[in-house]
């Protein structure tokens, strides 16, 4: 009876971490072989772990990443110029924390959005709040704010997180209205915040793209001067005779 007490008791102040290895502890014949301070210790370390895993779970659902990925699956062995040492670089998410920002640029199936996933999944993992955006729905949602009246509150939403994602940058038409207004976001977040862009065309071409050269300075400005870039070339992953090949030829 005590024991159930003491366990509703840990529920009720929001330790089901500690609730749950304390009814595990029970469990085991030669639990009492550990001193008192082990065990505790080992309630401690359970509620810390159930802590951190249901925190990071939260920041993964908020930030809706478009794929599953992680930096330690990535693929080096593929020909696409990619690495090691350039992911090294960014493992440890100091480049958030720093609110520096990240351009990856390449042609269609060279793995910009899983790397970019994985990046953000890290930067997660690290502590820090992620929004993920597809950039063509970013506009559509930018345009949708601003007919509604709620475009303030969007702004504030974007210039709330440590990082966020703008995946193809560049594969849709965008009007003038919608560039100065990605250009607002980014004003907002400079030196508050890191951004990271994918896109398939190369970052000497966005003026290009924008087709402003006033909007698209000040965009370039706020993202090129302290960005890591990376530079991806090369067959699409997606073909199965470039994967073939690319495992016949491991390199780093």
């Amino acid at each position: 009876m005590l024991n159930h007490q003491t366990t509703e008791k840990l529920v009720a102040l929001r330790l089901e971490g500690m609730a749950q290895a304390l009814e595990e502890q029970r469990r085991q014949a030669d639990i009492n072989q550990l001193e008192f301070e082990e065990r505790f210790g080992l309630l401690v370390e359970r509620q810390w772990l159930w802590r951190e895993n249901r925190t990071l779970a939260a920041r993964l659902h908020h930030a809706q990443l478009k794929v599953a990925a992680s930096l330690e699956d990535i693929d080096y062995r593929h020909p696409r110029g990619l690495k090691r040492a350039q992911i090294d670089q960014l493992r440890a998410s100091r480049w958030v924390a720093n609110h520096h920002n990240c351009l990856i640029t390449g042609p269609t199936g060279s793995g910009k959005t899983y790397l970019a996933c994985a990046l953000a999944h890290q930067a997660c993992r690290d502590g820090h709040r992620v929004g993920y955006y597809y950039a063509p729905k970013l506009f559509r949602e930018l345009q949708n704010a601003q007919a509604d009246g709620s475009l303030m509150k969007l702004l504030k939403k974007l210039s709330r997180a440590a990082l966020i994602v703008i995946d193809d940058f560049g594969v849709a038409a965008v009007t003038g209205k919608q560039y100065r207004d990605l250009l607002e976001i980014l004003d907002d977040r400079h030196g508050l915040g890191s951004t990271l862009i994918t896109s398939q065309f190369p970052v000497d071409e966005w003026h290009g793209v924008i087709n402003d050269a006033t909007v698209a300075d000040a965009i370039l400005d706020r993202l090129v001067h302290n960005a890591y870039r990376l530079k991806l070339e090369g067959e699409s992953m997606r073909d199965p005779k470039t994967k073939a090949k690319a495992n016949r030829n491991p390199s780093d």
